[in-house]
Order: C-alpha cells, then structure tokens, then sequence
C-alpha cells in the first residue's frame, strides 16, 4: 500500500519526537530536546518534566528563527571549511547544543551543572 504525503510526514515528526525522547534520557541535566526546519518552525520538541521552562513562548520563536538563521548562512561555508559538527552556545544557566542533518536542526538545552558535555555530544551525535 502506497502511503500519502501526509501519511510519511507523519511518521518522519514522530521518529523526530522518537529520537528527542532518546536525548532526554541521555542525561538528567537535559532540560529540553527538538526538532526546528529551516524557518525555525518546531517540528517536535519535548521539555523534561521536571523543568520549568526558561524563556516564554514568543521568545521561543524568536531564538527557533535565530538558529534556523545562523544554519542556513553557514551553508555557502560548507564547501570552504567542511561540514559542521555541532554548534555550542554557552549561557550562564544552560549550554544549548545545536546539531543539523539533512536539513532539520536538532536544538538540545543543558544545564550548567552537567559536567560532561564532550560525553552528552557524542551519546546526542549516535542518536540522530
């Protein structure tokens, strides 16, 4: 049985919810894990249950939009310096660790007291 579009992309959000259940699990100190599309746009996104979310829904947009920027800018560097890895942002309460693969971009918020991030990467890298 041939499926429809709706019916494939439907099943693509829920590996994506599938693959952010995984990263939680990776550490108690993962606040929160999703999927954003190239207009930032959240495909899936799961915040841990015991965490109080830090910013508000409007500022949630704004920083989707800024990151699904910053991905597709670095594009045209690709062919210069070679494929991206990951990108860290260090805050003074979290570490936001951002990650692409074929044209989504997996968003993972850390805490600060977790003492390992090389470890969290390289668990979050085999996941995706």
């Amino acid at each position: 049985m041939v499926k429809t579009p709706a019916e494939e992309w439907k099943e693509t959000i829920i590996e994506y919810r599938k693959k952010c259940q995984k990263i939680i699990q990776v550490s108690k100190n993962v606040r929160y894990a999703g999927v954003i599309n190239a207009y930032g746009r959240t495909l899936t996104g799961i915040v841990r249950s015991d965490v109080k979310p830090l910013l508000k829904s409007e500022q949630v947009k704004n920083e989707f939009f800024i990151v699904a920027t910053l991905m597709n800018a670095r594009k045209e560097a690709i062919k210069a310096v070679g494929k991206l890895n990951y990108v860290l942002l260090e805050h003074q309460k979290v570490s936001i660790i951002v990650f692409q693969k074929n044209k989504i971009t997996f968003y993972v918020s850390i805490d600060k007291s977790e003492k390992n991030l090389k470890l969290i990467i390289s668990q979050i890298k085999k996941i995706i």
